[in-house]
C-alpha cells in the first residue's frame, strides 16, 4: 500500500469519527426493576445511591450503555455486575426521555423489569452494600422518575399475569396452592377468595399435583405442585389462554 493510500485511509477514518461531532451528545442508561417473591410477599430490589446527584436516596439499579453493546446486553451486564444475577426473566419496558429527568446530565433511560424467585437465587454476588429487598407495598419514594417506572412495570406485570403464566418465574419449581395465591394477591394487590381461586386454577389444567407435601406450613402439610409448561403451550396453541381470576 502506498503512503498516499495510508493517508487516505486515515483521513476517511477521521471523518467517520467526527461525522456526528456537531450533533448534541446525550447519555443512554438502562434501569432495572427487579421484582422478587419470597413465597409470601412481592418485593423489589432497591439501592441507596452512594454518589451524586441524589446521594443517599433510594434508587433502582442501573448503569450506562457502553459503545460495544446493545440495550439488552447492557441490562444483562448491569444486573450481573451489580447483583450477581443472570439467566432470569427480563423484559424491556419503556423509554424515558424527559429533558430534565436527570439533574446530573441529559440522560435517556431504557427501563427493564426482571422477575425472580428470591429463595432460588444466590445473592453472594451482590456488589452493592446498600441493596435491599423491600416489600413492594412499603417501597420508599425513589429518585428521578423511578417511581413512574415501577408503576408502569407493575401495570405490565398485572396484564401479563392475566394472559401468561409469568408468575411462575417468581415461584420455586415446587410450590403450594397457598403460595401461588399469595403471589397473585401480591401482584394484583387484592385479596382473592380461596375457593374461587383454587377452582379457577384447577380449571386452567396447567398444574401437576405431586405426592409430596410442604410440612412446614401445618401439621398436615400442604400438597406441592409444579407448572406444566408443555401443557400450557399446547393449550395456548389450540384454544388461547386466559389467566384472569
Amino acid at each position: 500500500m502506498k503512503v498516499s493510500d495510508n493517508l487516505e485511509v486515515a483521513k476517511n477514518a477521521n471523518l467517520q469519527l467526527n461525522y456526528y461531532q456537531k450533533e448534541d451528545q446525550v447519555l443512554l442508561a438502562v434501569d432495572c426493576i427487579i421484582f422478587g417473591f419470597d413465597k409470601k410477599d412481592l418485593k423489589i430490589l432497591l439501592i441507596k445511591r452512594n454518589f451524586e446527584p441524589e446521594k443517599g436516596k433510594w434508587s433502582l439499579i442501573g448503569g450506562f450503555l457502553k459503545k460495544n453493546e446493545n440495550l439488552d446486553q447492557a441490562a444483562v451486564r448491569v444486573l450481573k455486575t451489580l447483583t450477581g444475577l443472570s439467566d432470569i426473566y427480563m423484559e424491556q419496558l419503556y423509554t424515558y426521555s424527559k429533558v430534565d429527568r436527570d439533574p446530573g446530565q441529559r440522560t435517556i433511560s431504557v427501563c427493564y423489569y426482571a422477575l425472580i424467585d428470591v429463595d432460588a437465587h444466590n445473592f453472594d454476588g451482590i456488589q452493592i452494600d446498600s441493596a435491599s429487598w423491600i416489600e413492594l407495598k412499603n417501597a420508599p419514594e425513589l429518585i428521578f422518575d423511578h417511581d413512574e417506572m415501577v408503576q408502569k412495570a407493575i401495570a405490565r406485570l398485572r396484564r401479563k399475569a392475566m394472559t401468561n403464566p409469568i408468575g411462575f418465574e417468581l415461584l420455586p419449581e415446587k410450590f403450594t396452592m397457598r403460595q401461588l395465591q399469595n403471589l397473585y394477591e401480591s401482584i394484583l394487590d387484592k385479596k382473592l377468595d380461596k375457593r374461587n381461586f383454587i377452582n379457577k386454577i384447577n380449571s386452567l389444567d396447567v398444574l401437576v399435583k405431586l405426592d409430596e407435601k410442604d410440612m412446614t406450613v401445618s401439621r398436615k402439610g400442604a400438597y406441592l405442585y409444579i407448572f406444566d409448561k408443555e401443557k400450557y403451550e399446547k393449550k395456548v396453541e389450540e384454544d388461547g389462554f386466559n389467566f384472569k381470576i
